[in-house]
């Protein structure tokens, strides 16, 4: 058994919504500007008792309980976040204690940006593989409104918070992973070493660049690698940051757009939330067919990639 399969999927998101007009109120902007070049049209940014972490605790919850797992079931816990409210304790042992999950099992954090959720499962199969056990829960959380600078009125309109949470098993179904990295700092986030609020930049020209470029050779490689075919997948789930992307990729693939899911017009670009926010709501739909393979596709800063072919539970 060397495959993941998807087995339970949760999701949280904050208790504000923020729409492109009130943005407008903040900033020198306007709805039909943000809409007519992202797609996005709401976003939801933490209240001030939320953070990454309590998102989390929340989706992970949610997940478990529909797994029908016990906590002790879980053999190892990885969240992906680039916006934790403590550099320790982790957010993902933060969530091993609010769910009650085992002390002799790993809990860790990792920070691939919006890659971070393909990281966060070649992680998660890595300890499965090498320490034992079955299961595993895999995060992606964000309170990105916490990072980026409000009068910036080119990040600013792009970015919310929410956590998405998904348990994994491993077992002989169709599977395939790939990763990589560049490092560049075209998208950056500061850190403790930075003035101010540390905010969050972006040459959205060099991001876009990379994310066309990115997308269709990761879902290559993962078709290629388990000699499936776009026909046969019943959808490629993208990280969520711009529209154009997405149609983009779509137009050069020659795809069929109803096989890729969108739903930045209400949550943003949520990084490392924004495919398992994604694989939540499918499942919650009845959108995901038991049986049937499903691509994953990120891209974002790092500049870090990834794309990953999985079966839903049959």
């Amino acid at each position: 058994m060397n495959g993941l399969q998807l087995i339970a999927t949760g999701g949280a998101l904050p208790g504000r919504t923020i729409t492109n007009d009130a943005l407008s109120r903040m900033v020198d902007t306007s709805d039909a500007w943000i809409t007519s070049r992202t797609g996005i049209r709401t976003r939801h940014w933490c209240t001030e008792d939320e953070s990454a972490a309590t998102l989390a605790i929340a989706a992970a919850r949610q997940a478990l309980d529909r797994s029908g797992l016990a906590p002790a079931d879980i053999a190892c816990c990885v969240c992906a976040t680039l916006s934790a409210p403590d550099a320790t304790p982790s957010v993902a042992c933060q969530v091993q204690a609010a769910l009650g999950l085992p002390e002799n099992r790993p809990a860790l954090d990792i920070n691939a940006a919006c890659s971070g959720f393909l990281y966060g499962m070649a992680v998660a199969r890595g300890m499965l593989t090498t320490l034992g056990g079955q299961y595993a829960l895999v995060i992606g959380c964000e309170a990105l409104s916490r990072l980026m600078d409000p009068t910036d009125r080119s990040t600013c309109v792009l970015f919310g918070d929410g956590a998405g949470a998904a348990i994994f098993r491993l077992a002989d179904t169709p599977f395939a992973l790939t990763l990589g990295a560049r490092g560049s700092d075209v998208l950056h986030a500061g850190g403790p070493s930075r003035e101010g609020s540390a905010p969050i930049t972006m040459d959205g020209k060099a991001v876009f660049r990379f994310a066309v470029d990115a997308l269709p050779k990761c879902l290559h490689t993962v078709l290629d690698e388990t000699r499936l075919t776009l026909e046969d997948l019943s959808w490629v789930v993208c990280h969520q940051a711009n529209s154009r992307i997405i149609d983009h990729c779509i137009k050069a693939l020659q795809a069929d757009p109803a096989k890729f899911y969108k739903n930045m017009d209400r949550h943003g670009n949520t990084s490392a939330a924004s495919i398992p926010v994604a694989l939540n709501e499918l499942a919650e739909s009845g959108q995901l067919t038991p049986g049937r393979p499903l691509a994953c596709i990120g891209f974002g800063g790092g500049l870090t990639w990834g794309g990953a072919i999985l079966q839903y539970k049959e």
